[in-house]
């Protein structure tokens, strides 16, 4: 019923650079936070940014300084822009929109999930 479009993920080399994209309907957009939120293989899913509709961002530590989370309100797509990639965030990122910038709720609607893998 809702749909969250993503596109981005890859193989990238450590120290390099990967951007995500994340489509939502219009209804979506304009009122739910909007996030990332990454899992790796045998690990719990994590929130990795947020992004009200207001433009406040939130980050986990592990990527502060490193990825940064933008909203296009004309193409309604949240974006997140990695550098830096280092082999642990090798993962499943999954784009969000939920209700809270602090982490997800059952009431959440999810995307399907790119592959992002660091290696040399």
């Amino acid at each position: 019923q809702v749909q969250l479009v993503e596109s981005g993920g890859g193989l990238v080399q450590p120290g390099g650079s990967l951007r995500l994209s994340c489509a939502a309907s219009a209804s979506i957009f304009s009122t739910y936070v909007m996030g990332w939120y990454r899992q790796a293989l045998g690990k719990q899913r994590e929130l990795v940014a947020t992004i009200t509709t207001g433009g406040t961002t939130n980050y986990a530590d592990f990527v502060k300084g490193r990825f940064t989370i933008s909203r296009d309100n004309a193409k309604k797509t949240v974006y997140l822009q990695m550098n830096s990639l280092k082999y642990e965030d090798t993962a499943v990122y999954y784009c969000n929109a939920g209700r809270s910038r602090w982490g997800p709720r059952s009431s959440d609607y999810w995307g399907q999930g790119t592959q992002v893998t660091v290696s040399s």
